[in-house]
């Protein structure tokens, strides 16, 4: 018998509807109609609470390969949601270039530092480019950690590849502007993004 056959009779038995066992489990009614209906497994901590309100060992519910499977599945979100929280907070943190004096121009007698945003000696397309990169990955990190649940295939697929090309574009811009400070600080995220990016487990 098959995981959703078993929950579908261990619910019919204690004269449970699938709202009633929802609230018990502390999911969606939803979510009791996919694992019924066999389009979808629950996670692992759904899956104890499954077990300990009916009373059933998780061998009972779930053949040790299908087990093994939803184990493997779970540390690969895991692993997916720390490296888009440590994605999402670099790329946050690219607002520090707003702020803080990482850019720099000649007078007369001296070399002043200012912020991005006092960046005003720079030519008015460099500035609005600049202004455009930063902001632009700042928007990024943003969408990765308010969007860590997202499963959509494309945007799973694409933030990573998006993040590091901003970096690398930010990089090379601010060489071309002759902004070691901002280019050094921008490629020591860079470097970080790509060791969490292509790190093996």
């Amino acid at each position: 018998m098959e995981f959703n056959e078993k929950l579908q009779d261990l619910r019919k038995n204690k004269g449970l509807t699938q709202e009633e066992l929802a609230q018990i489990l502390f999911v969606s009614r939803t979510a009791i109609s996919k694992w019924e209906s066999g389009r979808g497994v629950p996670n692992i901590e759904s899956l104890k609470a499954i077990s300990k309100f009916f009373s059933v060992s998780l061998d009972d519910l779930l053949s040790s390969d299908q087990l093994l499977f939803l184990a493997e599945n779970e540390q690969k979100i895991k692993e997916r949601h720390i490296k888009d929280m440590i994605l999402g907070l670099l790329d946050c943190s690219m607002a520090l270039l707003l702020v803080l004096p990482f850019f720099a121009f000649q007078t007369e007698s001296y070399v002043k530092e200012v912020s991005l945003l006092n960046f005003i000696t720079a030519q008015p397309f460099i500035r609005v480019l600049c202004l455009v990169v930063v902001l632009g990955m700042v928007a990024l990190g943003l969408l990765c950690l308010a969007l860590q649940n997202c499963n959509n295939a494309f945007w799973v697929k694409i933030k990573s590849t998006l993040s590091l090309l901003l970096s690398i574009l930010a990089v090379i811009l601010f060489i071309l502007c002759r902004q070691p400070y901002a280019a050094v600080f921008t490629f020591v995220f860079l470097i970080i993004k790509m060791f969490t990016i292509f790190r093996r487990h």
